[in-house]
């Protein structure tokens, strides 16, 4: 009982085990690997990628499992990447579905650029 009340306030207490599990391994990664994951990692952060936690957490193991393959099969960091790594960062990401941070500003937005439409339509009709 206490731990779904705990989970209410805080989130998924299984996921934040998955969360860090998933840092572990990212941790693990041998250099210039672990470099490279961690400023991937930094940029879906910074990027607000997905609001869904399983989904997130979904995305970031197989980003585990691909910079794992990589460094064991010594495969340049250049051709995961590529020349765009911020390209490569959202290609990657639009993988997976789910709701984004950005959707909530943007019906926010869209939202109030509604009422600013509504407010100016009445100023008109007085």
């Amino acid at each position: 009982m206490a731990a779904k009340w705990i989970e209410a306030l805080t989130g998924s207490l299984e996921q934040k085990k998955q969360y860090r599990q998933y840092v572990a391994r990212r941790d693990a990664l041998p250099e210039p690997y672990r470099s490279a994951a961690k400023a991937f990692h930094r940029y879906f952060m910074y990027q607000g990628i997905l609001v869904d936690g399983d989904v997130l957490i979904t995305m970031l193991n197989d980003f585990a499992d691909l910079w794992e393959r990589a460094a064991a099969d010594g495969t340049p960091i250049h051709e995961i990447a590529g020349d765009d790594p911020a390209e490569f960062a959202e290609t990657f990401a639009e993988a997976y579905t789910g709701k984004r941070w950005t959707d909530k500003e943007r019906e926010r937005l869209a939202s109030a650029v509604a009422e600013a439409e509504r407010e100016q339509e009445k100023g008109e009709r007085s």
